[in-house]
């Protein structure tokens, strides 16, 4: 399971309730594992006593933020955390904006198209749209990623300032995935810098062996760049040698997305 990277700050002054940031925490130990989690389990990783631990989950269940398998007695995400993300008004702004686009590229290139946002060290995936082909490289939406390995992540670490990257990658010990995942510091700054130059990122192979992604930025009306849009497939299909008439694609699509919510190139 992925390190979840740096915690956001407290607001200075709010000390934290101790039942709220348990729960929050509870909640957190779904990110990117196994769909389901047992009492034992989940109090083996938060460090907590099962009986506490059970009275989370219970209280949870009865606001469907948790859900409980009655034939094993493990515990899920429930919809009213399904609910209160499509709520935010951002997230929905993207969802409309965006799906309409995201459908003509899947479209335009029958390949698996996606949109993430950056959550740390790691991107998310809020929005997918499956390959019309009949070889596909499955995901889900709510799927995490390390944002050195994935086109989506790269995009978006090249569009913080260069004092920002560096304090997001420091002491950074980079997850190794394939052969091509970049490993060092250095290496990735160095990315980040081809990003921001060429205005697209490119993934071969260095999240999973045989797997090609393409990425650009969905910029919001501020210029701001609110997440990333990706086409993904095998490599047997987009060869290297693709990448740079599938960026112009990608590109264009993000652009279209982004002047959907706003954005103006000044």
């Amino acid at each position: 399971m992925p390190t979840p990277g740096p915690r956001r700050p407290r607001a200075s002054g709010t000390p934290p309730l101790g039942s709220v940031t348990n729960a929050a925490r509870l909640l957190k130990e779904f990110r990117g594992g196994p769909t389901e989690l047992g009492i034992s389990e989940l109090a083996r990783r938060l460090g907590l006593g099962k009986s506490t631990v059970h009275r989370l989950a219970s209280t949870l269940v009865g606001e469907r933020f948790l859900e409980q398998n009655a034939e094993t007695g493990q515990y899920r995400l429930g919809l009213s955390l399904y609910d209160l993300g499509t709520a935010v008004p951002i997230h929905k702004q993207l969802h409309e904006a965006a799906m309409p686009v995201l459908e003509s590229l899947r479209q335009k290139t029958r390949e698996s198209v996606q949109i993430a946002v950056r959550d740390g060290r790691e991107v998310v995936y809020v929005e997918r749209l499956e390959s019309l082909h009949a070889l596909q490289i499955f995901r889900r939406v709510g799927h995490r990623n390390w944002v050195h390995c994935t086109s989506t992540g790269k995009v978006l670490l090249a569009e913080l300032a260069d004092d920002a990257v560096d304090d997001l990658l420091a002491d950074w010990e980079l997850p190794v995935r394939t052969q091509r995942t970049i490993r060092d510091l250095p290496a990735l700054r160095r990315e980040v810098v081809r990003v921001r130059t060429q205005g697209y990122g490119v993934n071969l192979g260095e999240s999973e062996d045989g797997v090609t992604s393409v990425a650009a930025a969905i910029r919001t009306s501020d210029g701001g760049a609110l997440a990333a849009i990706s086409l993904v497939g095998p490599t047997v299909r987009l060869a290297p040698s693709t990448v740079p008439a599938l960026a112009g694609i990608v590109t264009e699509a993000a652009a279209v997305v982004s002047r959907r919510l706003g954005y103006s190139r000044q």
